[in-house]
């Protein structure tokens, strides 16, 4: 049986206006997303929102779920543009990473609704959804690389261990926003995965 190729063929690039119109929809949904969680969010008030029309709307995000991957990895980007203008300061690649993600969870934990929705989204996405999560994927792969140290060319091993830190991430927040887990057992978790990161660099 012959394989069918179903990747997307790669955009053209947004104009200037288009990425603000992109901003302003991104930022639309975060507003009601933090207003009322994922129910709240829907097509045309983000589009009324965001002062778009709605078949316009539908052209940049065929579905509320592309809508709120886009807009974890928008919150992603902010928060990698905070992170370095702040770097983390622990002494160990660990300790780095620890203290990243931790600050990330902080963020989330301020707007829950909103942590919530972009959480839903992430966990109803089908193939149809794979190029966004695969962004989001490579965002959060970018700031822990850089809370290590910047590196250009990590190892498979160090490859390997940041995917083992970023699906721990990932598990502690479903938990804590279904009230199974507490901040001290996140941080507990983190940290633990975390020392993964000190000893591919010994290895």
């Amino acid at each position: 049986m012959t394989e069918v190729d179903d990747r997307r063929p790669a955009a053209p690039p947004l104009t200037e206006r288009q990425r603000a119109r992109r901003r302003r929809i991104l930022r639309a949904t975060a507003r009601l997303a933090c207003r009322g969680g994922f129910e709240a969010v829907q097509m045309r008030e983000v589009a009324e929102s965001s002062q778009v029309a709605l078949g316009t709307l539908y052209r940049y995000f065929p579905s509320k779920v592309h809508l709120l991957v886009a807009t974890m990895r928008d919150q992603l980007e902010r928060l990698h543009d905070t992170l370095r203008e702040s770097p983390p300061a622990g002494e160990t690649a660990a300790e780095r990473v620890a203290e990243t993600l931790m600050r990330a969870f902080a963020a989330l934990q301020r707007e829950p609704l909103l942590a919530e929705a972009m959480v839903r989204a992430l966990t109803f996405a089908d193939r149809g959804v794979s190029p966004e999560v695969d962004q989001v994927s490579r965002q959060t792969t970018a700031i822990v690389l850089d809370a290590m140290g910047g590196l250009e060319d990590p190892t498979g091993a160090q490859l390997s261990a940041v995917r083992v830190v970023e699906h721990t991430w990932h598990s502690t927040l479903i938990a804590w926003l279904s009230g199974r887990a507490s901040l001290d057992q996140v941080r507990a978790d983190i940290e633990t995965a975390c020392r993964l990161i000190d000893l591919t660099e010994r290895g």
